[in-house]
């Protein structure tokens, strides 16, 4: 899929390619709830997959589907995920840490932009990723005001930095006890131990000390793995995120 058009972020001095699929404006006129999906150059295609066959069996509304990228595939230069998706430096990506300005981007820059070609409904934003980009997306959910209202986060990279989205979500518990967004989480049965492990932390710590409003949904998919748990991710999260009226109506 080509990009629908290309931005430059002031705030991470980075050129984004974006990845645009819309509802069709004469049957749908808007305004469309939109979801951001990371990786978009090479996880886009399964989240437009995921949603036809869902809005082929009239089980969730029009969406706006767009796809963030950088015009570069995992592990090339221009690709910057291990910059823009991990909220704290690691050694084990030198470039690590850039999540603050790489969500200034999303809300301040590409958002508007968005409201600007589209028929945006302003009131209901999502976002949506796999591995790192789910790090990602649980550090834009753990603001104490956070910009999104649904996250999609698959198999989310916990792990990250010992497992530091875990103290990030305790210190914000600690802070105010209110957090209104809904969230879905999933990962493959077959994924590591460390991967369905620590999401399971995850998930302890939220039932433990939970927030109020956080609107919150799990999923372990049987048989899968990594590196084919993402079209089940995608479709189901899309399908418990956006798939009742109440959803629609948020």
């Amino acid at each position: 899929m080509k990009p629908a058009f290309k931005i430059f972020s002031p705030e991470t001095g980075t050129n984004y390619w974006i990845f645009v699929s819309a509802p069709e404006a004469r049957g749908t006129p808007g305004p469309w709830p939109a979801v951001l999906f990371l990786d978009g150059d090479n996880q886009f295609k399964f989240a437009v997959e995921a949603y036809r066959a869902l809005r082929r069996a009239k089980q969730v509304p029009p969406l706006l589907l767009v796809g963030v990228g950088y015009g570069a595939s995992y592990g090339q230069d221009t690709n910057k995920r291990g910059r823009d998706y991990t909220p704290t430096h690691h050694a084990f990506e030198p470039t690590s840490g850039g999540a603050k300005a790489f969500r200034k981007f999303l809300a301040a820059t590409l958002w508007p932009e968005l409201q600007r070609r589209y028929p945006v409904k302003a009131q209901l934003r999502g976002i949506a990723g796999y591995s790192l980009g789910s790090l990602l997306v649980l550090d834009a959910l753990f603001q104490a005001k956070p910009f999104f209202t649904h996250y999609l986060a698959a198999s989310p990279s916990v792990w990250w930095d010992d497992r530091a989205i875990l103290r990030q979500a305790k210190r914000l518990r600690s802070r105010q006890a209110t957090l209104g967004a809904a969230l879905f989480l999933s990962v493959g049965e077959k994924d590591s131990e460390s991967m369905t492990g620590d999401l399971a932390l995850l998930e302890a710590q939220l039932a433990k000390q939970p927030f109020k409003g956080l609107d919150r949904t799990s999923r372990r998919f049987a048989g899968r793995n990594h590196y084919d748990a993402l079209p089940d991710s995608f479709r189901t999260g899309l399908a418990t995120l956006f798939g009742t009226p109440a959803a629609q109506l948020r």
